[in-house]
């Protein structure tokens, strides 16, 4: 048994999850509360519903602890949400409006008048503004509730507010968080150009940490009804991506995550800052100064319930197995448009007609891998960097077969993560400066792997050749331009 225990809470879209880990990474206790999803909920939450379904479960965990461990030793609780969800605060730290989510789309002009603005002023780093971000939310705020400026007292993100509601001070986020909000990651600083042009001041923009700063510690109230020492430290969150990241375990130069879900995410970091000139990268700090450079693309997993469900998958991945590598060449894109790697809005996926399930399983598996290379590939030639390991998460890394292609098209590792969770992440960046001295030792302590997939030198060569044709195949079809 370890001597160091910290939380994480995770806040997402559906629900609210808290889980405690030991300092090796082990998961001792989780509980999770889910959100009711409607229209409205998409554009708007209650934060206060946060607050209560990460009560209830923080009390939930600590009960189910105190029983086995001595909850003394539970250092620092760290806390990720979504990314671009903005709260508008009233005096007294409570919400003056209900969260503005990512997922809400009323500030599209906004969105324009951000770009703009940014561009104009030379700004440097993010400047790729649209409805999902940050700082087009809080001028949609101003322009269509003039009524409740004067009594605004800051604008926070979505983990704030819990680590805010924990601690008492509502008045600093982090690296993560602000990258969608316009902050100016070079220079350390909010631009001059967001308080010049859009109405918002400086006093309503708050201090900006690397994840994992402690910021504060837990409130006298919460202490007592959780039954944790007052000296449990709070610490700056993170969003949920990046959080995501951290867990998998890519936290050096040169680790990359691939997280395939109904997506395909790819997160890593560079010594240096990628500059896409197509748009489809962008960055965020790394809490050491490095930098996370990443993307989502439209081509995932979602082919395997939309084309296969109800199949037997294990049956079709055995199958596969014995069919790689396949002779077929297909793109498993279930809707219009590519986003990343590269940025084509006319894409539309292919295959074959008249092949069997088993060859078709096979062709798309192969397909997302080709992908996952050319993202790779692009990459390499933006950054100058060595990618030099690829951790796995997501559903498509329960595949076997699939892990093994995507390590062969690959030709590098492909490493599948124990524990993935945002809240595992959170708990990660929790303990990274109050127990370990930085993130990557900490990372280095919790995170560890299930399995690990090496390339086959026999297999990698015929995957060389067919990626070669999947590109050109893309280039001829004007998906791909360069």
């Amino acid at each position: 048994m370890t001597d160091a225990y910290f939380i994480g809470i995770d806040v997402g879209t559906q629900g609210a999850r808290v889980a405690v880990f030991d300092a090796r990474g082990a998961q001792l206790a989780a509980h999770e509360e889910v959100f009711a999803l409607s229209a409205i909920s998409r554009q708007e939450q209650d934060a206060r519903l946060w607050w209560n379904s990460c009560y209830h479960s923080l009390q939930q965990v600590c009960n189910e602890l105190s029983a086995i461990i001595d909850l003394s030793l539970i250092k620092s609780i760290g806390v990720t949400s979504t990314s671009g969800t903005i709260i508008p605060m009233g005096q007294g730290d409570q919400p003056l409006y209900p969260a503005i989510m990512y997922s809400d789309g009323r500030s599209v002009e906004e969105a324009i008048t951000c770009k703009e603005a940014a561009i104009n002023a030379g700004a440097e780093g993010y400047i790729a503004f649209n409805a999902s971000s940050g700082l087009p939310k809080m001028l949609w705020f101003l322009r269509n509730h003039p009524d409740k400026i004067t009594r605004l007292k800051r604008f926070i993100h979505a983990s704030d507010f819990i680590t805010g509601t924990l601690s008492g001070n509502f008045g600093v986020t982090d690296y993560t968080n602000v990258l969608k909000s316009g902050y100016d990651l070079h220079n350390y600083r909010w631009p001059d150009y967001i308080t010049a042009s859009s109405g918002i001041r400086r006093e309503w923009l708050q201090d900006v940490v690397p994840s994992g700063t402690p910021i504060g510690t837990l409130k006298k109230e919460w202490a007592k009804d959780f039954g944790l020492p007052e000296s449990v430290v709070i610490t700056a969150g993170i969003t949920d991506g990046c959080a995501s990241q951290i867990a998998s375990g890519a936290v050096n130069p040169g680790d990359w995550n691939t997280t395939i879900g109904t997506t395909l995410v790819v997160k890593g970091v560079t010594q240096e800052e990628i500059q896409d000139p197509g748009g489809a990268i962008y960055c965020h700090r790394h809490p050491e100064g490095f930098w996370m450079p990443g993307g989502a693309s439209n081509t995932g997993a979602d082919w395997v319930s939309s084309r296969f469900g109800g199949a037997d998958l294990a049956a079709l991945s055995e199958a596969a197995a014995a069919l790689v590598p396949g002779q077929q060449l297909a793109w498993p894109l279930m809707q219009k448009g590519e986003r990343f790697p590269f940025i084509a809005p006319h894409a539309v996926g292919f295959a074959p007609e008249g092949l069997s399930d088993e060859v078709l399983f096979t062709a798309y598996m192969e397909g997302v891998a080709y992908i996952e290379r050319y993202a790779f590939d692009r990459i390499r030639k933006l950054s100058g960097e060595p990618v030099t390991q690829v951790f796995s998460a997501g559903g498509a890394s329960n595949s076997e077969t699939w892990l093994q292609i995507r390590s062969n098209v690959l030709n590098t590792p492909v490493r599948k993560m124990k524990n993935v969770s945002g809240a595992a992440g959170a708990a990660i960046i929790a303990a990274s400066r109050t127990w370990f001295s930085n993130i990557r030792e900490a990372a280095a302590q919790m995170v560890h792997p299930e399995k690990i997939m090496l390339p086959e030198p026999s297999l990698v060569t015929a995957y060389d050749t067919s990626y070669e044709a999947f590109i050109k195949l893309l280039k001829e079809k004007k998906y791909i331009n360069e």
